[in-house]
Formats: C-alpha cells, structure tokens, sequence
C-alpha cells in the first residue's frame, strides 16, 4: 500500500487521486496495472488477510485460513497462530498464484500486519516473492485486526521479533500493540486508519504492492467486501469518486475492485459475492472517544 510520508513529486503528481469499492472491467489494454481516467497507470493493490474461523470475514487480497483448530471458538486466545488447515491452505494458496495469478509477479512490496496469522501467512503464501525473488517487506500495526478482544491484538514487539527474525520490526510503531488512540476499537478510530493506510500505500512509488491485512479490519475500513479464507481479491486507487465525511472522518481513499476477482468472489472463488458494509455488531454501541467539532481523529503513523 501506499507511504504517506514520500513527498517526492515524482512519486505522485497530485493528491486528487481516491479509490472506491466498486467493481471494474478489465480495461482494454495489455498493461498489468490498470488506467485511470487520465490515461495514466494506475497503482494496484493486492490485499491478502487472515481470519479466524470463527470470526467474520472479510474484504481483502489474501485471506489467509484458519487459525488454531477448525473448531475453535475462543476469542480469548492472544495472537494466535494458524491451525494445520489454515496452513495448508496458505500453501495451497501459494502454489494458485504461482501457477495462476500473473499479478503477482509484478509485485514490488509487501505490507504486513504484525500479527502472529498474518506473518505466517505471508511466510508461506509469498514465500516465493520473498525468498527466492527478493521482493521487500515492510511491517505496519496500521494494518492490524480492529476489535481489543485477545485474538485480535497482537504481542509486544520484542516478542513477535524473537518468534519472526526473518522480518524487520525495527520500523513498526512502537506503540504496538495498543489499542487506544489511532488503534482505538471505535468506529471513528478505524474508519481514520483505512483512510491512513490507504493514503500511505497511495503515495509509494511502487505500481503492485501487496497486503497481508484481516478481514474485519478490510470489510469495515477498506473494502466493504467479504473473505474467505485463502482468497484474495485485486483492486486500483479510483480517481472518480468525491471525498465525504462520515464520523467525523473524511474519505478520501478508496478502492476498486478487478473484475476479475470480482466476479467469481475472489482469485480462489472462495469468498461471498457483493458488498458488506459495517453492521451494528461492529463497534461498540458508544464510541468512547468524544470529539468537539473541530477535533480530528489521532492518525496512525505512516509506513515508512
């Protein structure tokens, strides 16, 4: 996804660049990237998440299977890691894109949540991209699961460092893993960290990043859009859609999706077709954050 914090003018022409979830056609060119109304390439998102399997899912590139066990209902269990199954089918998801999915070849970062499902899915699903093509990985707590229930907070740093030393966490927030301010569980706080995440990835100078994220937190504040587990869907930032604001949050930043991820619900066909806004279960009934007129959202800190 995108950095915010590159200013460089060769990077981005402009800021008026949004995305939306809307589906889109492939358009009648060779070109792997896409094209925005102007004619000119645009950037394209691979989302890939991790699920429970007891939880909703959601939105995103890559989903990536069960955690635990198959049966497992315990929202208590912190961070957990993947079950036997959501192994298998983080391998099986490997082996479809590579046999299957040209995209990913053209794939020039990989942003991943720092949770302990979403690293091993990208351990196994891109291990190739990783490994054997030297593709770079950048962590981001901004991608991290939205609720502060156990399985959907992550472990401190220096613990996941010690679990993970094949990745880089000198560059996470080290406020991670909290979940107040920006990383707040309401419904505002995660609504502002979409549009943070979205605005970072927007201004990378990479065409095809891909992102291994979590299902709630990419239905509710990036996609509106269901998972499966193992599935992924592609999508490009939107140049047509007007900004709005809702909660107090402006959006700026949205998606669309390919066609043909799109059609079939998702790369593996694994995924619910149609959109899935936020629903009342989502968030807390009261958002205990209370903001006077002129406040704004604390913002998540951009990948660097």
């Amino acid at each position: 996804m995108a950095d915010m914090s590159n200013e460089d003018p060769n990077v981005l022409e402009s800021e008026e660049r949004h995305t939306t979830t809307e589906s889109v056609n492939p358009p009648p060119s060779s070109n792997p990237y896409g094209f925005n109304g102007k004619g000119d390439p645009c950037y394209t998102l691979k989302l890939f998440t991790t699920s429970l399997i007891s939880l909703p899912k959601i939105p995103s590139s890559i989903t990536i299977g069960h955690v635990l066990t198959a049966d497992s209902r315990d929202y208590s269990l912190h961070d957990p890691v993947l079950s036997d199954l959501g192994i298998q089918q983080c391998k099986q998801l490997h082996e479809h894109l590579i046999n299957s999915e040209s995209l990913i070849n053209d794939v020039q970062l990989i942003v991943v949540s720092p949770m302990r499902r979403t690293l091993q899915t990208a351990d196994i699903a891109l291990s190739h991209w990783i490994k054997m093509r030297k593709v770079g990985v950048k962590l981001d707590g901004g991608w991290q699961e939205t609720s502060d229930k156990p399985c959907d907070t992550g472990s401190p740093l220096a613990t996941i460092a010690a679990e993970f030393p094949q990745f880089d966490f000198t560059k996470v927030d080290p406020g991670y893993p909290t979940k107040e301010g920006p990383y707040a569980f309401t419904r505002s706080a995660v609504l502002q960290r979409g549009q943070t995440v979205l605005r970072s990835l927007y201004r990378r100078p990479e065409r095809v990043i891909a992102v291994v994220s979590h299902s709630g937190f990419l239905r509710t504040a990036v996609t509106s859009k269901q998972f499966g587990n193992a599935d992924y869907r592609i999508y490009d930032f939107d140049d047509h859609v007007e900004p709005k604001t809702v909660d107090g949050v402006e959006i700026k930043y949205k998606l669309k999706e390919r066609y043909e991820t799109d059609s079939k619900g998702g790369g593996m066909g694994w995924s619910e077709i149609g959109h899935f806004g936020i629903t009342d279960d989502d968030f807390p009934l009261i958002d205990p954050v209370k903001r006077g007129p002129d406040e704004v959202v604390d913002e998540v800190p951009e990948l660097q």
